[in-house]
């Protein structure tokens, strides 16, 4: 019963992590102040603050029910003071609410980027800096943003560069304000290992999708973990699954929406985003976020290099991970230039252009015609070392497996 007789503050709590959260804390005898604009039933999207404010008195917890847009100043101001003479104070923020839409530069209408930065970024920031005077008075205040660890890798920017940006806006609050209110409020960052069932995972990811996920408990008592800690406890960017290994937490199957099933990664962590498209449709799932096709890249990613690719797709498998256990990355220099990875560590592997998703345990430069040459079987990796035409950083016992999937593909006929 940790956070008995403690305050919440939830921006989005109407349904979804939010309504998690808030419901996790009621178990406890928390007050709940569900903050979010769903006043009246949603055609497609289940649940108001109301239905989610009954939950909470039902889940033994008190509740109050606020009509709240956190773009507009004067309803959160309406709603903290409602909850501070209802409840005397506010001990804990969770910065819930977002607006996300997974599309490129030219395809994102204005109206959709305001949105994003608008509830995504100055929403957290509006909300926090309106709640915090109350949080000073707490005896266990915290802030709570549902965003990921900055992760400043391309690859999350190029597809969606408006929503990383004002997701990672959410993340920039919690690097800053931690380190302002230091020994004052403790303010932390949330953000799944894996997709969550939720009404927008079921919109972007379409049918299929949900047994691919975990059910929002996971988040509600990864977050719970955190709110339970002291305000020392500040300035981190917590993975749920993290979190709750260092709480004993060992079952996670609890959590699957059909347990057994493979589980699809959250975005800004491991996978990039053409796994993510990969995993989806091998298990069903149409993905409304898949990236740019290949046709679309620069003339340097097509010719011998992708065709070389294609192949060592068509190879990989887990069973070849689980001899592997290796990340490569090919920085090719000369007529097909670039940057070109295989990831033999997670899942069932994977490939392509660009960064690898996880540090590279090898990295290998040299001219892109010997790439070809070496992987047609045409040339050993040994011999073009030995010649300086290969450059190897990194693990040498990772380099001499790769020789054995080059076998393989040779068999493939390549």
């Amino acid at each position: 019963m940790k956070l008995a007789g403690l305050t919440l503050f939830v921006t989005g709590g109407s349904r979804g992590i939010g309504k998690a959260i808030a419901l996790k804390a009621a178990r406890d005898g928390a007050n709940v102040i569900i903050a979010a604009k769903t006043a009246v039933p949603h055609p497609k999207l289940p649940g108001t603050i109301y239905t989610a404010a009954e939950e909470v008195e039902a889940a033994g917890g008190k509740a109050l029910a606020c009509v709240v847009d956190i773009r507009d100043e004067q309803q959160i101001e309406e709603a903290v003071q409602k909850a501070v003479d209802k409840f005397g104070g506010i001990d804990i923020l969770v910065n819930n609410a977002s607006a996300i839409s997974l599309t490129g530069t030219l395809e994102t209408p204005m109206k959709k980027v305001d949105l994003m930065l608008g509830i995504n970024l100055r929403g957290t920031y509006l909300t926090s800096k309106l709640v915090i005077p109350h949080l000073l008075k707490s005896r266990s205040p915290h802030i709570l943003n549902l965003s990921p660890p900055l992760n400043l890798n391309p690859v999350w920017f190029k597809n969606h560069t408006a929503y990383t940006m004002a997701k990672y806006g959410m993340s920039m609050c919690v690097l800053g304000m931690a380190e302002e209110f230091r020994g004052q409020i403790a303010v932390n960052a949330l953000w799944p290992r894996t997709a969550i069932q939720t009404a927008a995972m079921d919109m972007l990811g379409g049918d299929g999708i949900g047994k691919q996920c975990r059910t929002a408990d996971i988040m509600a008592d990864a977050a719970y973990a955190i709110l339970s800690r002291p305000k020392d406890y500040t300035g981190h960017f917590v993975v749920d699954e993290d979190i709750l290994k260092e709480e004993g937490v060992q079952d996670f199957e609890q959590y699957a929406v059909q347990p057994g099933h493979p589980l699809l990664p959250d975005f800004f962590l491991d996978d990039a985003p053409e796994t993510l498209v990969k995993k989806m449709e091998q298990h069903g799932a149409t993905p409304a976020f898949k990236p740019p096709s290949s046709s679309a890249a620069p003339p340097s990613s097509s010719g011998p290099i992708e065709s070389t690719f294609d192949v060592i797709r068509a190879v990989i498998n887990e069973d070849v991970v689980k001899t592997t256990q290796g990340v490569y990355q090919f920085d090719l220099s000369g007529e097909h230039g670039g940057m070109w990875f295989l990831d033999l560590k997670s899942g069932s592997g994977s490939a392509g252009q660009g960064e690898p998703p996880i540090k590279a345990d090898v990295i290998m430069k040299l001219d892109s015609n010997d790439f070809t040459k070496m992987f047609a079987g045409k040339l050993k990796p040994t011999l073009a070392f030995m010649s300086g035409k290969l450059r190897i950083k990194g693990d040498m016992t990772l380099a001499i497996k790769l020789e054995k999937l080059m076998s393989r593909m040779n068999k493939a006929k390549l």
